[in-house]
């Protein structure tokens, strides 16, 4: 969106990724269960910030497929593309904050967190 009377655009807070493979996530089953608990509180505290744009675990079970452009589906994905673990997508001001959720994140889960942004889109 431009400003009247200005040339500046303004493009609003900066969506990010923070995620992490399934294989980075060595718990054992009562470690699994407190990070659980306290990865959910980590969610609530996002949502109650008003930060929290949505997120969630892959459905491994579920093999994932190629859809080409003509509609042809095929078991064969790209190459290094199989997404596996959890995910979280949050809006917010500067990569600064990000950093601080992602270390939340982490700690509650455990195992580190990649923290990548999404590039601007004015349309989303």
């Amino acid at each position: 969106m431009t400003l009247p009377g200005s040339q500046r655009t303004f493009r609003g807070m900066t969506k990010y990724l923070i995620s992490f493979p399934s294989e980075a996530m060595v718990l054992s089953e009562a470690e699994f269960q407190s990070a659980v608990v306290e990865s959910h509180a980590v969610i609530e505290e996002a949502k109650a910030a008003g930060v929290y744009v949505f997120g969630g675990g892959i459905d491994e079970t579920v093999d994932p497929v190629l859809v080409s452009v003509d509609g042809t589906v095929s078991a064969e994905i790209y190459p290094g593309g199989h997404l596996t673990g959890g995910f979280t997508v949050l809006e917010l001001p500067t990569r600064e904050d990000a950093v601080e959720w992602a270390r939340k994140i982490a700690a509650s889960c455990r195992c580190a967190q990649e923290l990548r942004e999404f590039m601007y889109d004015p349309a989303s």
